[in-house]
């Protein structure tokens, strides 16, 4: 089972376990999220934005945000996803992103994903258009 909870004061509980497993696949989001977290550049606390810890029974097997968008009035933009391998393709992703979706202002609907970024990720059916520098 699959639980989510919102990061609010300090990192999750596994943190550092799931912020190795990243970097030891080369992707450097969740350092720059304990950077920005740690020198309160980013802590997710404007309206509409949120972190959210996703834990299978009690082990942090993802994580992901979503931030106002500072190219886009009134946007927002998805960003810090990460789970861990062995709990991917078990929707965790999926329900990250449809939670922070749900969270955000209904009128604020536009939300920004880094293609490149997200090239391993399937589609959740938004309607997201796809962009010409999207990697296959």
């Amino acid at each position: 089972m699959i639980r989510l909870e919102p990061v609010t004061d300090t990192p999750p509980a596994g943190f550092d376990a799931i912020r190795r497993d990243a970097r030891a696949e080369r992707y450097n989001m969740l350092d720059r999220l304990a950077s920005e977290w740690e020198s309160g550049e980013q802590r997710f606390t404007r309206p509409g934005e949120a972190l959210l810890a996703a834990y299978s029974e009690n082990a942090l097997a993802g994580i992901g945000g979503v931030t106002v968008e500072p190219a886009f009035a009134g946007a927002f933009r998805m960003r810090r996803f990460y789970v861990r391998p062995p709990y991917r393709r078990l929707g965790i992703a999926r329900r990250l992103a449809l939670a922070l979706l749900e969270g955000l202002p209904s009128a604020n609907r536009l939300v920004t994903v880094n293609a490149s970024a997200n090239r391993h990720r399937a589609p959740i059916g938004t309607g997201a258009a796809r962009r010409s520098t999207e990697r296959e």
